[in-house]
């Protein structure tokens, strides 16, 4: 991956694999997904945009700030089965200077309140 002043690229034929995926995921949202999205989207935090699907090097990221470097992913049970596969994803994100916070569905379905608590910590 090409990085220029803290900017990665897609490669226009990965991007093109990877554009359907997103598009995909943006249209059939999780509802943990969903629910994160309402307190996210048109800048209703700090002022700030967040985009979904969002396409970083060779993964798709749930959610990402750019001004914030910031890549929030919302974990399902399937993740419970993938634990290593989501540490490689995380340190590459990490190699991008991006943080990483990852929330359970549970988490975002059920305590909403404390999920933007913690995400408004990352915020500047």
């Amino acid at each position: 991956m090409k990085q220029q002043a803290n900017r990665w690229r897609t490669y226009p034929d990965l991007w093109e694999k990877l554009k359907p995926i997103a598009h995909e995921k943006r249209n059939e949202p999780t509802g943990a997904e969903k629910e994160l999205w309402q307190h996210l989207r048109m800048h209703r935090l700090h002022g700030l945009s967040f985009r979904r699907q969002h396409c970083a090097g060779q993964f798709i990221v749930d959610f990402y700030c750019s001004k914030a470097k910031l890549v929030i992913e919302v974990d399902g049970e399937i993740h419970q089965y993938q634990a290593e596969e989501d540490k490689i994803r995380q340190e590459y994100l990490e190699s991008l200077g991006l943080k990483v916070l990852r929330f359970t569905n549970n988490a975002v379905l059920n305590n909403i309140e404390e999920v933007i608590r913690v995400i408004e910590n990352y915020l500047p």
